[in-house]
């Protein structure tokens, strides 16, 4: 009688194969995870650039000045808990600034604030005219 089944060495070169792709698919993997993360991160400062605008159409240039995106100056700009939140972009994973509150001259700063934020960049930036800027972060 015949014995049926893999030996020895036919299963650890099945091991061996997965290992590799798996060493090769894991970084490949991470990057794209830390470029859902930004999109994200993008379009929620793209919905605070707009509501800025609004609270400025609404309140005029002398209404009060929200600089915290995140906590109490998100209610100014009429955000309520979770509104800027995604799949990967969650209110406690990054901390956003607005320099004015001027739709004129306001500048976004979206910076990580925990340590399995992306590791492409260290911050963005999105300015009045849409400009983003991109600061790539140090290693070391």
């Amino acid at each position: 009688m015949k014995a049926k089944g893999f030996t020895l060495i036919e299963l650890m070169i099945v091991v061996l194969i997965v290992a590799i792709l798996a060493a090769v698919a894991v970084p490949l993997m991470r990057g794209r995870v830390d470029s859902a993360k930004w999109s994200e991160a993008k379009a929620a400062m793209g919905t605070v650039a707009t509501a800025i605008r609004a609270y400025h159409a609404e309140k005029g240039p002398n209404g009060d000045a929200a600089t915290a995106i995140f906590g109490q100056g998100a209610t100014e700009l009429g955000f309520a808990d979770g509104d800027l939140e995604g799949t990967y972009f969650a209110d406690e994973d990054y901390s956003m600034t607005v320099s004015s509150m001027d739709p004129l001259t306001f500048t976004i700063t979206c910076t990580p604030s925990k340590t399995d934020a992306p590791s492409n960049y260290s911050q963005i930036t999105l300015d009045q005219d849409g400009a983003w800027t991109e600061t790539a972060a140090t290693s070391g």
